[in-house]
């Protein structure tokens, strides 16, 4: 069934890669950012991420760490 002014396939330019290279060049900026900015975010979290729940004191450490 083929519905009138309906494009087919290969009418199609993104279509079995016959995409511009400006769309194939943004689809690769967008991919690198997202990595970039999950890489800057990885990083911050590890560097500053502080457990704040921790209640011990350097008298009473709450963890027994002797190896018994």
């Amino acid at each position: 069934m083929h519905l009138k002014g309906e494009p087919s396939l290969n009418q199609i330019d993104d279509y079995n890669n016959n995409e511009s290279p400006e769309k194939r060049r943004t689809v690769w900026m967008v991919i690198i950012g997202l990595i970039v900015v999950g890489i800057v975010y990885s990083v911050i979290k590890a560097n500053f991420a502080v457990p704040d729940d921790y209640v011990g004191t350097p008298e009473a450490p709450g963890i027994d760490t002797a190896k018994r």
